[in-house]
């Protein structure tokens, strides 16, 4: 698309901008979170946290979730204390050993899963499966400090029956599995044959785990078949849709983006990676971020793009887009992350929260998109940045999170859904995972500034969170040991034809926590040729990475083109559009984070795509 010439007004938005962010400035340097006031808000992080907890287990337990303004509950999923299960292993991580053995003990009793329940796959897995093992591998190991003596294996038990009733989800033709399932009778015969690209793609931590502890490798089979599955059918740009057929492989929706139905895909190709070792996964994630930074990222925005032109279709910032920048933090892309996180939180400061939608031609909130359903990934992302860089700006952004919750979203029973985020209205909700994730980050971003003394930061382990913020440890029985070359110290051919060992460059102390070097490094080249950083974070155990051979090389697998697309394909050779980079734009509120530079033609450049409409605001996890 050709960019337009900045208007006066535009201009006088970017002057504007300037004022505003060097009036935030000063205020920062003066008023940043102190130690001591960094401990004062991890301990009102734990208060909000069992304000909740108990007004769930006072007024909606076992209902699965709770309705915090008229203090009931609801069945939101299966009917199984969802929100009890979501929250295991927040108590362990606050060392709430009664109240964790105590729920352990009840579900381990009561809970069952032969009920007649169509559920879906996707939220179940991250939900109960991940909350059922994460509490599991706690539960029974001493290392945890949070071993129960009389623990026998109850939840494993139940994660493994939980799979099993899933597991007929996958019988598809091209292994990506329905979206819903019945956990008495299996997939229903007018259940719907599309399901999303996350939903399919983010399943391989719970059951890969699973097959681990079990010894059945059933489980991870199936799932790293639906991951198969998805990227055999990317495009030629190396994108994915938001929505396939499972029966004909055929997208019924071409919007490629970090966001909404596709976004936890991306997260599960580098975590289950640095969690199994698995190579695999590893090649699939260099190539799929490659082709989302070339094509999806305008700087520091992201936008949807058609995924076989990658013309942009949609200038929208979605608020599931903000885990992106904690992904890139364990990327090791640490400074795009940060710019990134700075347009994020931008709209975060203008409204007081992130919108569902917000539109990047407007700069206003898209229409039917008004909601804050209590998401967590912004918090997710400011955590690891701190994490990395211990830039107090990430502690005085948690801080303003905190006051939002506080102010606006605190209901007599729990914290409400905020319904319009310009008006503030509150609606009586209050997801599971707002227990699970959204106070959990907060609070260990608070507890690393003090010095930190949890299971995370102080374990035995390395973990590895789940998209749902389970914690999943990277114990020798679950973390593969593996050389990711043929053997240590060969030579593979590059993409210019030369020999580079495969020797690692792995860092003398893997063991080295709280420093954001979470893993060792290696040097690695992109298979498309594009490179996003000199090196690729991988597991400390591990020794190394044959960087030369793509994909479809080493594994046998490439796109599958439908029928109507290469006939699209054969038509149309003309080279991609591709979505340029734009220098940092923040949104300004009353006052406003940072100056961005020069910005060309940024919002101009999606004002004709930005007509396209706007997307139902029923909340959803990913």
């Amino acid at each position: 698309m050709t960019a337009l010439k900045p208007s006066l007004p535009m201009l006088s938005f970017f002057l504007l901008l300037s004022l505003y962010s060097n009036t935030f400035i000063h205020t920062a340097l003066a008023d940043g979170v102190t130690p001591e006031e960094a401990k004062q808000l991890r301990d009102e992080v734990r208060e909000m946290f069992y304000h909740a907890f108990n007004g769930y287990m006072e007024h909606a337990f076992p209902l699965d979730e709770l309705r915090p303004q008229s203090c009931g509950g609801e069945d939101s999923l299966g009917g199984y204390a969802l929100t009890l299960i979501d929250s295991l292993d927040t108590l362990a991580l606050l060392g709430d050993r009664d109240r964790f053995a105590a729920s352990v003990e009840w579900i381990g009793k009561n809970l069952q899963f032969d009920i007649n329940k169509t559920v879906s796959v996707f939220e179940t897995t991250i939900r109960v499966l991940g909350g059922l093992l994460s509490a599991h591998l706690i539960a029974s190991d001493y290392a945890t400090g949070m071993k129960i003596p009389t623990y026998n294996n109850e939840l494993l038990n139940l994660a493994e029956d939980l799979a099993r009733r899933l597991l007929p989800a996958f019988d598809t033709p091209s292994g990506i599995p329905f979206g819903s399932v019945n956990l008495m009778h299996g997939v229903d015969e007018h259940e719907s044959k599309i399901t999303s690209t996350a939903g399919g793609g983010t399943l391989t931590l719970e059951f890969g785990v699973l097959s681990r502890l079990t010894k059945d490798p059933i489980f991870e089979q199936v799932t790293m078949n639906a991951v198969r599955g998805l990227w055999a059918r990317r495009s030629r740009l190396n994108l994915v849709g938001a929505h396939i057929n499972v029966f004909t492989g055929e997208w019924t929706q071409k919007d490629a983006g970090i966001g909404t139905s596709i976004d936890s895909f991306y997260e599960y190709l580098l975590k289950a990676y640095l969690l199994f070792g698995d190579e695999e996964y590893l090649f699939i994630f260099q190539e799929a971020y490659a082709a989302a930074m070339h094509y999806l990222y305008n700087d520091p925005w992201y936008v949807e793009v058609n995924m076989d032109s990658a013309a942009v279709v949609w200038p929208l910032f979605n608020s599931l887009q903000a885990f992106w920048p904690g992904l890139q933090v364990l990327a090791g892309d640490i400074d795009p992350a940060i710019r990134t996180h700075t347009a994020f939180f931008s709209v975060w400061k203008r409204y007081g929260f992130t919108p569902e939608g917000f539109n990047l031609a407007t700069l206003s909130v898209q229409h039917g998109q008004r909601s804050y359903p209590l998401r967590p990934e912004l918090m997710e992302s400011t955590y690891w940045l701190y994490k990395a860089t211990r830039d107090p700006q990430y502690l005085d952004a948690g801080r303003d999170m905190v006051a939002s919750l506080q102010y606006s979203a605190r209901c007599p029973c729990g914290f409400c859904h905020i319904s319009d985020v310009e008006f503030h209205k509150q609606e009586d909700h209050m997801e599971s995972f707002f227990l699970a994730e959204t106070v959990k980050y907060l609070w260990l971003l608070f507890d690393l500034a003090v010095g930190p003394d949890n299971l995370v930061e102080n374990g035995p382990y390395k973990y590895i969170f789940s998209t749902e913020g389970h914690l999943l440890p990277a114990t020798p029985e679950i973390s593969l040991v593996r050389e990711h070359c043929s053997y240590f110290g060969a030579y593979c051919h590059t993409g210019n034809m030369q020999n580079e060992s495969c020797a690692s460059d792995v860092a003398s102390n893997p063991q080295e926590t709280n420093d954001g070097s979470l893993y060792g490094r290696v040097r690695t080249r992109f298979p498309s040729g594009s490179t996003f950083s000199d090196s690729t974070p991988i597991s400390g155990l591990i020794k190394g990475v044959c960087p030369g051979l793509t994909h479809g090389q080493k594994f046998g697998i490439s796109y599958v083109a439908s029928s109507h697309r290469a006939q699209e394909e054969s038509r149309n050779q003309r080279k991609p559009t591709v979505a340029e980079s734009h220098s940092l734009v923040v949104v300004p509120g009353q006052t406003s984070d940072y100056s961005p530079s020069e910005n060309k033609n940024y919002h101009e450049k999606f004002s004709e795509s930005s007509e396209r409409g706007s997307v139902s605001d029923t909340p959803q996890k990913r």
